[in-house]
């Protein structure tokens, strides 16, 4: 069998296995802090595991600030408009990035107590965040030009080193020390300089130009307009943590950020499916043939509905693996935040017409009405119900997120497709509301294990009776993915 399957996969067009291998990368670096956060919460206080994930939150918003994400959207253009000169623009925003990032840490230096006061971090804290954006980037800009040559073989290992060194190291040094936050971030930032400080001067040694005005030019006027969606977006899934911490304390924060940590699971799969569709989508689009997506937006909807409540359904049992008692109360959190992942789902089944058709004010207006509405929710709720409230904030600005994008999306369709309607939206009003119904109803049964397995009986009965219209759409999925190589 295994040997069969290794004649299979030798057999698969290079494109092929880089795209196979890309995902395996993906799940590694995305998975590695679900997998460890047993580990880490039982030998971290909620206090101190809030804290670590405040800094990781503070990280992800403060990157965009300091690179300008420059190793995301443009680079990944870039690399293809500069085909013929790659190296010398790959090793061009090296230059860039690291230049910004040493303006930046000289920022800090000249008014260090006020930053450390405005973000509640330590100087250690603060000089390794910043060290460890810059090497983010590093990788970022790397494993891109690796990507566009499906040259995946390096950057498979540098991940599986990664995924295996991070953890190891992380438990050793939080394990001894006095100060565990610090230890944890300390321990993530060794294993990425060991990886990721060499790519930055093979890249520079290939490309040989630090400073280049048409690169550089190129870079920032196309991503500085796009400085409020990154924000946004990342305003969107991580300011919760931080306002929980002002307004609530850091053991409230680590118990909100185990259950988000719970969800990412679910968004694991969701981003793998998705990767499956995506190009198919662009494809359908570029051929105008906008209308064969519907049916296949559908089942997926369906499927991803599926997924989700099975995480909803068994929340008390995962939290009880993830942590020790004192996290309890992290199972409220994972169904508001499951239902979030959910339409960050379908809302790629719209997006996806904005960024083909390059609409780019419509993606940063959605984003910032999302990131916005959510900061301000926060800002009201959570003095008044809660940490718990900051849960349904999300998900209610994630609604508002996907709804914005649908609405979006009908006006690029009525502009370049005559006003076509590419979905029934009662259909997908009609998938999405029985998900939310179902995922609050098991939710509501948390506190009542034999109606909640009464449940979950009962479901398993009724996909048993449709498993073959579940295979056939699991087949019809799968199908799509061979089409978008052809």
């Amino acid at each position: 069998m295994v040997e069969k399957w290794w004649q299979r996969y030798n057999t698969l067009p290079v494109p092929v296995k880089a795209s196979l291998w890309f995902v395996v990368c993906a799940v590694l670096q995305k998975g590695i802090g679900t997998i460890t956060t047993p580990i880490f919460t039982r030998i971290m206080t909620p206090d101190e595991y809030g804290q670590f994930n405040v800094f990781s939150s503070w990280q992800s918003i403060i990157s965009v600030f300091v690179t300008l994400n420059l190793n995301a959207g443009v680079f990944a253009q870039g690399v293809v408009k500069f085909a013929k000169n790659r190296s010398e623009f790959a090793s061009s925003l090296q230059g860039l990035c690291l230049m910004l990032c040493l303006l930046w840490s000289g920022i800090y230096l000249l008014a260090e107590n006020f930053w450390n006061q405005l973000f509640g971090l330590t100087t250690v804290q603060m000089l390794s965040m910043l060290l460890m954006i810059w090497l983010s980037a590093v990788w970022g800009f790397w494993s891109m030009t690796q990507r566009v040559d499906f040259l995946y073989r390096r950057v498979v290992a540098i991940s599986l080193v990664m995924s295996v060194l991070t953890p190891i190291l992380g438990v050793i040094m939080v394990w001894n020390a006095n100060d565990r936050v610090t230890a944890r971030i300390i321990s993530i930032l060794l294993v990425q300089l060991f990886l990721y400080t060499g790519l930055f001067f093979c890249q520079m040694l290939q490309g040989k130009t630090f400073f280049s005005a048409k690169y550089w030019r190129y870079a920032l006027a196309f991503n500085i307009p796009l400085i409020p969606h990154y924000l946004s977006g990342v305003v969107l899934s991580s300011a919760d943590r931080i306002m929980i911490q002002q307004m609530v304390g850091n053991d409230a924060a680590g118990i909100y950020s185990l259950g988000c940590s719970v969800a990412v699971v679910m968004s694991l799969f969701n981003s793998s499916l998705m990767q499956t569709l995506e190009p198919w989508l662009y494809r359908k689009i570029s051929e105008r043939r906008v209308m064969d997506i519907a049916p296949i937006a559908y089942i997926s909807f369906s499927l991803i509905g599926a997924m989700n409540l099975l995480l909803i359904a068994f929340a008390p049992e995962l939290v009880a693996i993830f942590a020790p008692a004192e996290y309890y109360d992290a199972i409220w959190i994972i169904p508001p935040v499951t239902m979030g992942v959910y339409f960050t789902f379908t809302y790629s089944f719209f997006a996806t017409f904005e960024f083909y058709f390059e609409k780019t004010v419509f993606i940063a207006a959605a984003t910032v009405v999302g990131a916005v509405m959510n900061l301000w929710m926060n800002y009201l709720f959570i003095p008044a119900f809660g940490y718990l409230a900051a849960g349904y904030t999300t998900l209610f600005c994630y609604m508002i997120f996907a709804g914005s994008h649908y609405a979006f999306m009908q006006y690029v369709c009525k502009e370049k497709f005559s006003g076509i309607r590419i979905y029934n939206l009662k259909i997908i009003l009609g998938v999405t509301a029985l998900f939310m119904v179902v995922g609050g109803l098991f939710a509501l049964s948390y506190g009542n294990v034999v109606s909640r397995y009464s449940m979950l009986f009962l479901s398993f009965i009724l996909a048993y009776y449709k498993r073959q219209d579940i295979k056939e759409q699991v087949k019809a999925i799968m199908a799509l993915k061979k089409q978008a190589k052809e």
